[in-house]
């Protein structure tokens, strides 16, 4: 019946709503999010992120310049950067970019209570060697990752995105359409780096650019879907989203997503298949083993509630 309606109404947009949003940037790579980036652009696996971090933390040959360690520490939960690395940042960003895309002042982004903060942010150790400039002397992985490390640093000491974030609705006899969508007024950080989505990672609908439309225009119907929405469940876990969340849970630290990932495939718990893991019998059979036999210590709040304790040892 309401197809039907429809079929023969015409479509007249009957508000335009236009709100100036701002995207501001995100903050330097931890371990778990340089993981779950790496997994989301490169396709890398935890264990291989890590190791070829590991090779560009330990250093790489720069011909004459001998070997250099091209980045940070690469096993942190902190986003705090040194002040000498803020001033570096800032002055690339002046002499290389317009000077619309350096804030006023330096961005500081806050530590999570969570974090131990022994090591800063993974971030380039110089801002001499621009991925490009070095990318002879690296391997096509190597390059990757650091350009992924390098962009992302730059990004979070650049102005924030400006959308015009726009929600129309439509009238149809007196059915009610809404779309919404977004216009780019000025790129901001996003011109060196954008995050990553997973599959079903929706930006609230703000991610699609719609054209220009007027009040009272009346538009044209191409087609009419009438489709019926189901609840999904929620989708397998990728290395990525198992990843964040591990790190959301408090389960393992930095040093320890990548080879908890590594074990749970080595023992053949679970299997990789399209990027998505998949238990097997054996990881279901052993997983209600341990949750019977030792409910206390395989809690999923477990490890997090053990940090917690010894944090209250440390401080008496």
């Amino acid at each position: 019946e309401v197809v039907a309606d429809l079929r023969s109404a015409s479509f007249i947009v009957s508000t335009v709503e236009k709100k100036e949003v701002k995207r501001q940037p995100p903050p330097p790579f931890t371990t778990s999010k340089l993981q779950q980036e790496a997994s989301r652009w490169l396709h890398f696996s935890a264990k291989k992120t890590m190791s070829t971090a590991q090779r560009l933390y330990e250093g790489i040959e720069l011909g004459a310049e001998g070997p250099v360690g091209l980045i940070t520490y690469m096993r942190t939960d902190s986003v705090r950067i040194a002040a000498e690395a803020i001033n570096d940042v800032r002055e690339y960003i002046r002499k290389n970019y317009d000077p619309t895309f350096l804030p006023p002042k330096a961005r500081v982004f806050k530590v999570s209570e969570d974090a131990q903060d022994a090591h800063e942010a993974i971030r380039p150790s110089s801002l001499a060697y621009p991925p490009q400039a070095i990318k002879s002397f690296l391997t096509p992985d190597q390059f990757r990752l650091y350009q992924l490390i390098w962009n992302r640093f730059l990004a979070c000491q650049m102005n924030p995105a400006l959308l015009d974030q726009t929600t129309v609705d439509i009238a149809a006899v007196n059915f009610l359409f809404r779309v919404q969508g977004s216009v780019m007024k000025f790129p901001g950080f996003t011109i060196v780096y954008t995050e990553g989505k997973e599959e079903n990672g929706d930006e609230n609908g703000f991610g699609r650019l719609i054209p220009e439309v007027r009040e009272g225009e009346v538009l044209k119907l191409l087609e009419l879907k009438p489709e019926q929405k189901f609840t999904q469940p929620p989708p397998r876990f990728s290395e990525a989203s198992l990843v964040r969340e591990l790190e959301e849970n408090g389960i393992g630290r930095p040093s320890t997503y990548a080879t908890i990932l590594t074990t749970i495939q080595e023992r053949e718990y679970v299997l990789l298949e399209k990027g998505k893991f998949i238990p097997t019998d054996l990881g279901i059979l052993v997983t209600d083993l341990l949750v019977n036999n030792f409910p206390r210590v395989l809690d999923v709040a477990f490890t997090a509630g053990l940090e917690t304790e010894l944090d209250r040892i440390e401080e008496g």
